[in-house]
């Protein structure tokens, strides 16, 4: 994973400093590329150990069209609830009660996450996201795109239009009240010599917390879609508007460039799935994952 590296370094040598709407702050730059091989392991990273239930449900979850928050809560998926909990607190004029990170915050978060799991009703009107990537995958005004692509890649793998959008003009105001605007924007494959590959366009990237999920997430989006189609693995090329870390990411950024990279596992995918939308957790299976400890960070809301 040096690419991975080399982005972290790249940011803490020639990053700009910049404000953000979340007031942390952050080392900025604008536009960077990586690509990754497929075929020489699955990019999951190695000098801290990233959660890989949280990424595979999460994924699953997009797939769905799901954007409730319950799934993933019921799964022990934590990545999305900040969001509306913070609105949950916000409208119901609880912020100035749970400052936001504060021990009390924390333990009401927990309140939170148990009502969700339990009360299905709660869950209907604070567990909602707004319509985030799940519903622009699977309904973007009225178009099943996941569906869609799947046809036209089976159909015509030479098109240039094997695109997805999450990126919903007249839903971004919805998805900013109770959630956060799609970050990772657009992705197309490209088929050549039987081999499937894609490029994401991300145009806000989290580099310590986020940017690990999203390498290996749609890694392995792009496994899934060529197993269905009968294709090999190709690249997954990643590409950059604003990559960012955050200003209270930087020393944990500057531990985690002080370990030295492992040997990339082996990602095992149920060779009988021949459906997109018939995945399950169970179906995937990582081999000698053998990381660093975790290095933990405040996620920015």
């Amino acid at each position: 994973m040096q690419q991975y590296h080399d982005l972290m370094k790249h940011v803490l040598e020639n990053g700009t400093k910049k404000g953000d709407r979340t007031g942390t702050g952050t080392l900025s730059v604008f536009g960077y590329q990586m690509r990754f091989d497929l075929q020489e392991g699955f990019p999951l990273v190695t000098t801290k150990k990233v959660h890989l239930k949280s990424i595979i449900h999460e994924l699953l979850w997009f797939l769905q069209g799901d954007t409730n928050i319950r799934y993933l809560v019921e799964n022990g998926v934590n990545i999305w609830n900040e969001w509306p909990y913070q609105n949950y607190l916000n409208e119901n004029g609880l912020t100035e009660k749970f400052p936001k990170y504060s021990e009390a915050w924390k333990e009401k978060l927990q309140e939170f996450k148990q009502q969700i799991i339990e009360e299905e009703s709660f869950a209907l009107k604070w567990g909602k996201l707004g319509p985030v990537y799940g519903r622009q995958w699977r309904n973007f005004e009225g178009v099943d795109q996941i569906s869609q692509l799947i046809k036209d890649i089976k159909s015509n793998p030479d098109s240039r239009r094997l695109i997805v959008s999450a990126w919903n003009p007249k839903d971004i105001p919805v998805m900013a009240k109770s959630g956060l605007p799609p970050c990772h924007t657009i992705f197309q494959f490209y088929i050549a010599e039987n081999k499937l590959s894609c490029q994401l366009y991300q145009r806000s990237a989290d580099i310590f917390l986020g940017v690990p999920f999203n390498i290996a997430s749609y890694s392995l989006l792009t496994m899934m879609i060529a197993q269905v189609c009968g294709l090999e693995y190709g690249d997954f090329i990643h590409t950059f508007g604003d990559a960012h870390l955050y200003s209270n990411h930087l020393e944990q950024t500057r531990e985690q460039l002080s370990r030295e990279s492992r040997p990339l596992p082996e990602m095992r995918i149920n060779p009988a799935v021949k459906n997109i939308f018939d995945f399950t957790f169970d179906d995937f299976e990582l081999i000698n994952y053998n990381p660093h400890p975790s290095i933990k960070a405040p996620v920015a809301v």
